[in-house]
């Protein structure tokens, strides 16, 4: 788990440092984000290490969003003055989120070849409460 944390950390720090020194709009964790992602994809080795357990860190989740929660009660009164703006910038971001999904999601069905019956037969049935 160490490993984990240390590899995303890295990737991270690195983040930051390319986009302080070169001045750019976005986030450091973004970029380190994005260049975590490619690493993934081409070294198989260090999926495999940081893979394993990952899913410690996704259990406990939620306690990562406490420093963000905590930063939004601390500067509560620079929200309230702004709460217009806070609030377009939520549903216009969730809305589009949703847009995005949706498109990608209609874009992935119709790429995939439809089920056969052969496909079909093959998955095990699960018992629904429509049944008993």
């Amino acid at each position: 788990m160490f490993y984990t944390l240390a590899v995303l950390l890295l990737f991270q720090c690195v983040g930051e440092l390319i986009a302080l020194g070169l001045a750019l709009s976005i986030p450091g964790s973004v970029i380190g984000m994005v260049l975590l992602f490619f690493a993934l994809l081409v070294s198989p080795r260090l999926m495999e290490k940081v893979e394993e357990s990952s899913h410690h860190i996704l259990k406990h989740m939620s306690l990562f969003f406490i420093p963000a929660g905590v930063g939004i009660m601390v500067s509560a009164a620079g929200v309230m003055q702004h709460w217009l703006a806070v609030v377009i910038a939520i549903i216009s971001s969730t809305l589009l989120t949703l847009a995005i999904t949706a498109i990608s999601m209609r874009w992935l069905m119709n790429s995939m070849p439809p089920a056969t019956d052969e496909v079909m037969a093959d998955k095990p049935s699960t018992p629904s409460s429509l049944d008993q």
